[in-house]
């Protein structure tokens, strides 16, 4: 009987040994990999918690002003970040030199941050005090010296500027520039007056290569010194030239200058008067009574503006040589010396009915009598003037 055919022996399959997996190893793994999530997991909720608190102190509510509802803070030019931060810390605006010097390097902002006075609110969070910083908000002071004010007036306005430092002597009369100065915390009013100085320097220099062959005026402290008679005679800027027109005609004449604000000057010295001219001061004999001396007087009265100097420096062609008050705040301008008159009488009866007066009673007009040289001592000398001219205004007398 013939056996059956017997099956071929299955191959063995031999797998290499670097196959071969060890026991025990899923497990290792599968722990390792739990251990990672879970590291990751406890660093992640310390990051969130670092987040939160930077974002706290960031942006969260900072000091309390130690007085009042706010903190005057001076950044001073060219300090650095660590300057900066412990000037903040040190006035009680930021908590921390550290998270502010991380905080503007983060953010850019330390190549940003301007020099300036910063005035910050009670309770800013740090993010404000970055912005104000960069923004610039600074906090600014202004002076302003107005046109055809003295130098002692210029002093009692830097002596009355709070932040302005040290004491100032009254400089020489138009020797500074009307203008409006930035002045900064702790800056000595010495040193603003030097800028008004170097301003009136620099303005008048640049006025003086513009000015006309017209003018009158040799020098340009001549040109300071009448501009600063038209300065005072006119608060109207339209009628600079043509008062300056008149004072020039007259001077060319040999006229006496005959202004009112140099009698007041020669008395207050820059101070307001307050009052009427008085007929003792009409004949008082002071260096800058033009109503006693001949052209000029040895100083400016006030500080002239720009366009009183181009007016002297630049005058318009007129035949003027008279002027008096309108009853509108301006003045009214003559050629000779009956118009004069006739425009005196119209100011006159100007005055006499806002005095409430009867027809045929004169209100006393300072600086509108048309009486030549005033009266007394000063009348009795004898002038000899042009034709057809006499004088602008002679003040009238006031009560001793």
């Amino acid at each position: 009987m013939a056996k059956a055919p017997s099956r071929p022996p299955k191959p063995k399959v031999r797998i290499p040994k670097n196959r071969v997996p060890k026991r025990g190893g899923g497990a290792a793994k599968s722990s390792f990999g739990v251990g990672l999530i879970t590291a990751a997991g406890t660093l992640g909720v310390f990051v969130a918690a670092a987040l939160i608190g930077l974002w706290v102190v960031y942006w969260g509510p900072g000091p309390s002003a130690r007085e009042g509802d706010a903190t005057i803070v001076t950044l001073p030019s060219g300090a650095g970040v660590s300057a900066i931060a412990a000037n903040l810390k040190s006035a009680g605006v930021i908590r921390s030199t550290d998270l502010f010097r991380a905080a503007v390097s983060l953010s850019g902002a330390d190549r940003k941050i301007r020099a300036g006075e910063y005035e910050v609110p009670s309770g800013a969070s740090l993010a404000t005090v970055v912005g104000l910083l960069v923004d610039g908000k600074a906090v600014r002071h202004y002076v302003t010296l107005p046109e055809g004010w003295s130098s002692a007036q210029a002093v009692d306005i830097l002596m009355k500027q709070p932040v302005l430092t040290g004491e100032v002597e009254v400089p020489p009369e138009g020797s500074l520039w009307p203008d409006t100065y930035e002045v900064s915390r702790g800056e000595t009013r010495a040193a603003v007056v030097a800028r008004m100085q170097r301003a009136a320097t620099s303005k008048l220099a640049t006025l003086w290569a513009q000015r006309s062959p017209n003018t009158i005026v040799a020098t340009p402290e001549e040109a300071m010194v009448l501009a600063s008679i038209v300065e005072k005679e006119t608060g109207l800027a339209s009628e600079r030239p043509q008062v300056a027109a008149v004072f020039t005609n007259r001077l060319r004449l040999g006229m006496r200058l005959e202004s009112d604000p140099t009698i007041v000057y020669g008395v207050t010295k820059g101070r307001p008067l307050g009052r009427g001219i008085r007929a003792s001061e009409l004949r008082a004999q002071t260096p800058w009574n033009t109503y006693l001396i001949d052209g000029l007087p040895p100083t400016p009265i006030a500080n002239p503006g720009e366009e009183a100097l181009k007016a002297v420096l630049n005058p318009p062609r007129s035949e003027y040589v008279f002027f008096v008050a309108d009853g509108t705040g301006g003045h009214v301008f003559a050629r000779t010396y009956p118009e004069h008159l006739l425009n005196v009488a119209r100011w006159r009866e100007i005055e006499r009915r806002k005095a409430g007066l009867p027809p045929g009673q004169t209100a006393s007009v300072p600086g509108a009598t048309a009486t030549p040289m005033g009266e007394g001592e000063a009348a009795a000398a004898p002038v000899i003037i042009p034709p057809g001219a006499k004088v602008i205004s002679v003040p009238a007398a006031a009560p001793q």
